[in-house]
């Protein structure tokens, strides 16, 4: 899997958000600014991110974006469907869409594998477990093994 721009730059700018001590909307500067990202970019990432119902914008002196959803509701994979779409498709369907002839279909349940094991990590994976620095066990543990740090 790649984790496309989009992808990090919307978890920064949430984490960002999620992180505040006070639920005041913050300036889509700002985040740009504190986590480095594109102003231009970061617009449409928090456009794709309103209409998916994580954050939402508030007009005025005070304006800004702030967080729509607790922080514990909101996913890793959430995000990715938000600015990215599903989190496996295989140029551009859903694994369980594809057809192929007899001699690749074993190939389809190769992609439906790896959905699920991405799912494993990236929907129980939240905001909070994020901005707390506290992943669950279970994700933890996927990444204590030495092979998983390793170039391939």
């Amino acid at each position: 899997m790649r984790v496309s721009a989009k992808t990090d730059y919307a978890l920064r700018a949430l984490l960002e958000m999620s992180s505040r001590d006070d639920a005041r909307p913050v300036s889509a500067e700002e985040l740009g600014r504190l986590q480095d990202i594109p102003h231009g970019f970061l617009q449409a990432i928090l456009a794709d991110l309103r209409k998916a119902g994580v954050v939402i914008a508030q007009r005025g002196q005070s304006g800004g974006w702030r967080m729509n959803r607790d922080p514990k509701d909101v996913t890793v994979a959430d995000v990715i469907r938000a600015v990215d779409g599903p989190l496996v498709s295989v140029y551009g369907v859903r694994p369980e869409a594809v057809s192929y002839n007899e001699k690749a279909e074993v190939l389809q349940l190769v992609w439906i594998a790896a959905r699920s094991a991405l799912r494993e990590v990236f929907e129980n994976v939240s905001l909070a477990d994020l901005a707390g620095a506290s992943l669950p066990p279970a994700v933890t543990a996927l990444t204590a093994d030495e092979d998983a740090w390793q170039p391939h």
